[in-house]
């Protein structure tokens, strides 16, 4: 299975932005257990390059390691050369696009407005990121009227009150931070095991549609 089915399958992505390097790889363990099998590390996070490298080695085929918040075709680069199997953008830049395509790995890059996900489509975006996506289902079933072929990925505001609800106006997939993962929260045996099972009842949430 190539990584596009992979997230196409899969569907939750977990954003970790912002945590501390040491407690990354036990988040990314109960993420794991929990029943996700794609991580995206934010850009902005400390040692994301050195985090993103260490994890793909680590979890090989098992677990899908991606790159956010690229913002240009040089960071996209490095991401990629670190391992990143994915790369997501808050914006949609016309050259990260191409650089990722052309390094054989899949490009989801932000757009909000219709006009901008056709465009990001159109340059190449296997997947767009409606983002933010805070104003609900609602707005993806609207998008979708009109452009049906587009896979749509909302992200920031997605959660567990409404997930089921993007899933049935059509998203393909989800990209969900802070109501997966907390970066302020102290992470110890008990906050992992809350993640563990935070992770399980989002993957839940979406398994009817399966």
């Amino acid at each position: 299975m190539n990584s596009l089915a992979r997230i196409l399958k899969s569907k939750i992505i977990a954003i970790i932005r912002g945590s501390h390097p040491d407690d990354v790889p036990r988040i990314v363990e109960s993420l794991y257990e929990g029943g996700i099998e794609l991580v995206e590390i934010t850009m902005n996070s400390p040692q994301a390059l050195d985090l993103i490298r260490k994890l793909s080695i680590h979890w090989g085929e098992k677990m899908l390691v991606g790159a956010g918040t690229i913002l240009e075709p040089g960071d996209a680069r490095k991401a990629i050369d670190a391992g990143a199997q994915f790369i997501l953008s808050p914006t949609t830049d016309e050259w990260t696009i191409r650089v990722t395509r052309q390094n054989n790995v899949i490009s989801i890059p932000g757009a909000f407005t219709p006009t901008e996900i056709l465009q990001a489509y159109s340059m190449g975006g296997d997947i767009i990121k409606v983002f933010p996506a805070r104003m609900g289902p609602e707005y993806i079933r609207d998008i979708r009227a009109p452009l049906p072929h587009i896979p749509m990925m909302p992200t920031g505001g997605v959660n567990l009150e409404n997930i089921r609800e993007f899933r049935n106006a059509g998203a393909v997939a989800f990209g969900i931070g802070s109501a997966l993962v907390n970066a302020r929260e102290k992470v110890n045996d008990e906050s992992l095991a809350h993640l563990k099972n935070r992770a399980t009842s989002f993957v839940r949430s979406i398994a009817a549609f399966e």
